[in-house]
């Protein structure tokens, strides 16, 4: 969601910058992921200045040019070889100086400043006419200014050019109440204490009844508050540069004065409004029903839908006109030759636009806030705050009574409040006068209070606090979380009281082993594409859970492997040039299996790119294997849990890879993703990928954990060179040392490996070992005894040549 820093300040008094208020809002639950400056003017007009020409004579070699000096301020005019037909001495004129970059009207390329010789002559700049600078279309010659300003005036401040900011907000399902600039304002203003200044109404009037409409509202639960007027005389044409810079900068296109004030009143209040044309209601009459199941119904798209029973139309006395809440229709659209129209406002049930909504898979600004919850006491106040707006920008007059149906009004929310769950939850005694400042500047009222606690009394458009801890979750968001005090002991006994039964807690410890080691978090949707898995369908477990009332096609199924989204994200990323990526996420997968539905937790590993970025020190170095080896050996390490078997992988999944197991059980698939997987998602590095089991390693933490002393005599180490066949694999060496020396190995380690044309077919291994007796210090006969034991073995089992 979109919101203007601009449109915020009309609101609110805000003198805070936007990267404050991107802060502010945050902090408080909107979370704002990004902040983009956008300008009315494509370039700010920096570098533009207003000057005087001083000087203007005919170009001796050049009869369309004019060489002329120009006071811009400076010590010394600036020489300007102008080719416009008016230019004159004593004009205020607007000129570009040497460096600045222009974007003229109607062109994509930029227009670069420099100092310039023209037939002879030396130009330092360019007087502007109005297409250069991007101010209109208009190209019949210089721009000449009626204005006594300074020379040296910067353009941008002598026309009012200004940058606007513009919030991409994050907006959570439960936030339907912050979706428009009264909505984050009112954020704003409980964080800020500054009260909010909406537009007033007080103007508006009937000015006649030369255009009444008829209402009949059919179905009062699918909408409880229905208003309406009618507004004649309109002139439908172009928005003013106003309101279409208003909607340009939060990415609405400009359609024409009559609809843009429907959209400029929707993101501004939250309240979405329908304007039909009032030649095309039939009879005078607006009826909200339902039609029977099977109407065809042509949208403003030309697409024909056919209805069910269950959604909710507008109609007039004989045809429908729009899906109430969601799309309008083809032929009660608003037209340039249209000159009254009636204008709805009202509030309908979340339910019906739900379904509806899903139904058609529609999704518009209308039913996005619908189908979360308006605020049902907003209607008739954005009514005539819209109909003040026709009034101003396209000549209309109200031309009935106002019509507001609403039968039974939406009660607010009553929450019982007990302040000792205040303090339990938020960690934090609050004042109790804090509290109540709080819950008032969100305009929720308190009443019936007494030592215990309080009855909190909250308005019906904040649909997600309807319980005790949604009233302590707003206390908490606006006194702000970084204002609780972490415990002075929290975390000393950390480490030492790590719980054998607290998956959260194991969960979080391998969080931070991760983004210790430079890994980052994602968090993926459940919900994917069938396609993927379909190609694993013989690997996945059990049968893929399909979604029954799915929002689009790629999001249909439940996910069985946690591959595909996590490829998904990798490529996002790198096609927005982040090349070198080391992300985690911790989920589920679903199945079905045998009829039953079953959930697996996994964690998921992937890298790809270069291990770390080129630097002076260390070159870059694309991810290996092994560095996603050892990522696993850490979590395997802090979950305690010790490897039975290392298998070989090649599937559909790995190109090559490995499985960790552990009682015939695979604890952590890992290796090198199937390149057509990879590409599939339009991936062209290799990705690198690592499967945890997290159901199963959890169950086996700390299982068959030892502990001994720490030995009173040393460690020996033996180094070991051999050449095998390049089939081996380490695993089986490690494995082979192990049987044949259970006492005395402790370790055994691979430091270098080398393949090359003089080893046609196989591989050299340097290994090292790692020998102690914890009753005696061992000698070099034990040891030399020792290594030959274990070289007799690798030859034999394996096939090995050692070298000398």
């Amino acid at each position: 969601m979109k919101i203007s820093y601009k449109w915020l300040k009309g609101l609110l008094d805000i003198k805070e910058s936007p990267e404050d208020i991107g802060n502010l809002l945050t902090d408080t639950g909107l979370e704002v992921e990004g902040i983009e400056e956008v300008e009315t003017v494509k370039g700010g007009l920096r570098g533009v200045v207003i000057g005087q020409v001083l000087t203007c004579e005919k170009h001796p070699d050049a009869d369309k040019l004019s060489l002329t000096t120009v006071d811009v301020g400076g010590e010394v005019p600036l020489s300007i070889v102008c080719g416009a037909p008016n230019v004159a001495a004593g004009q205020k004129v607007v000129v570009a100086t040497v460096g600045t970059t222009l974007h003229p009207a109607g062109s994509d390329q930029p227009l670069v400043m420099k100092k310039a010789k023209i037939r002879g002559a030396v130009s330092e700049g360019m007087i502007c006419a109005e297409d250069e600078l991007g101010l209109g279309t208009s190209h019949a010659g210089i721009l000449v200014l009626d204005t006594d300003v300074p020379n040296g005036t910067p353009a941008a401040d002598y026309f009012g050019i200004e940058s606007d900011y513009v919030f991409e907000i994050g907006l959570t399902p439960n936030r339907a109440d912050a979706a428009s600039h009264y909505g984050v304002a009112r954020d704003l203003k409980a964080v800020l204490g500054r009260e909010i200044h909406l537009p007033s109404v007080e103007s508006f009037s009937v000015e006649s009844h030369d255009l009444p409409i008829e209402v009949r509202v059919e179905n009062s639960e699918a909408a409880p508050r229905y208003c309406g007027i009618t507004v004649s005389g309109l002139i439908v044409a172009e928005s003013p540069e106003w309101l279409r810079q208003r909607l340009e900068a939060i990415g609405i296109r400009p359609i024409n004065n009559v609809v843009d004030v429907t959209n400029y009143v929707c993101h501004e209040l939250g309240q979405p409004l329908h304007a039909f044309d009032a030649a095309a209601i039939k009879g005078s009459q607006v009826v909200v029903k339902t039609l029977p199941t099977g109407t065809p119904f042509v949208t403003l798209d030309d697409q024909v839908r056919t209805l069910s029973n269950e959604d909710l139309m507008i109609c007039n006395a004989e045809d429908p006109m729009c899906i109430a809440g969601v799309f309008g229709g083809k032929k009660s659209g608003v037209t340039v030759e249209t000159k009254a129209i009636f204008l709805e406002s009202a509030y309908f049930s979340p339910t019906w636009i739900r379904r509806t909504a899903q139904r058609f898979g529609l999704k518009t600004d209308a039913s996005f806030r619908f189908e979360r919850g308006t605020d049902p006491n907003m209607p008739l106040y954005a009514l005539k705050r819209a109909a003040l707006l026709l009034r101003e920008i396209a000549g209309g007059r109200v031309s009935s009574e106002v019509i507001d149906l609403y039968p039974q009004p939406v009660e607010d929310f009553r929450v019982p409040v007990k302040y000792r769950n205040i303090d339990r939850l938020i960690g934090k005694v609050l004042d109790r006068s804090l509290i109540q400042s709080i819950l008032e500047s969100l305009d929720i009222r308190l009443e019936t209070q007494d030592e215990v606690g309080f009855l909190a009394v909250v308005p019906p458009y904040r649909v997600d606090v309807q319980r005790e801890a949604d009233v302590i979750e707003e206390i908490l968001r606006i006194y702000g979380f970084g204002n609780v005090e972490l415990s002075p002991a929290l975390g000393a006994d950390f480490l030492s009281d790590f719980p054998l039964n607290d998956p959260e807690r194991l969960r979080l410890r391998c969080t931070e082993i991760l983004a210790a080691n430079g890994f980052y978090e994602i968090i993926n949707n459940s919900l994917t594409k069938p396609g993927g898995q379909a190609l694993l369908a013989e690997e996945l477990s059990g049968d893929p859970v399909p979604v029954l009332n799915y929002l689009s096609e790629d999001l249909s199924v439940m996910r069985q492997t946690m591959l595909f989204t996590g490829l998904e994200t990798l490529a996002y990323n790198v096609n927005r040039r982040q090349s070198n990526l080391k992300l985690f996420e911790f989920g589920k997968t679903y199945h079905k299996i045998n009829g039953k539905y079953v959930e697996k937790e996994h964690l998921s590993v992937f890298m790809t790119g270069d291990v770390q970025a080129e630097s002076w020190l260390e070159k870059s170095r694309p991810v290996q294997f092994h560095d996603l080896a050892g990522q696993v050996s850490r979590i395997l390490a802090v979950m305690r849990v010790s490897v039975g078997e290392t298998l070989t992988l090649s599937t559909k999944v790995f190109q090559s890879g490995v499985a960790l197991s552990l009682n015939k059980k695979n604890l952590v698939n890992m290796g090198l993703v199937q390149p057509t997987l990879t590409r599939s998602v339009g991936l062209k590095a290799p990705v690198w990928w690592a499967d945890f089991d997290w159901d199963y390693i959890l169950r086996q933490y700390g299982q068959g954990v030892q502990f001994q002393e720490v030995s009173k005599f040393p460690e020996v180490r033996r180094d070991l060179s051999l050449v095998l066949d390049k089939a081996i694999s380490f695993d089986s060496l490690r494995q082979v040392a192990y049987r044949t020396e259970r006492q005395l190995l402790q370790e055994v380690n691979v430091f270098d490996v080398y393949e090359g044309e003089s080893l046609a077919g196989k591989k050299a291994y340097a290994l090292s070992f790692i020998l102690q007796d914890p009753r005696q210090t061992l000698t070099d006969k034990v040891i030399d005894k020792t290594m030959q034991r274990l070289m007799a073995s690798f030859e034999k089992e394996l096939g090995a040549i050692i070298r000398k």
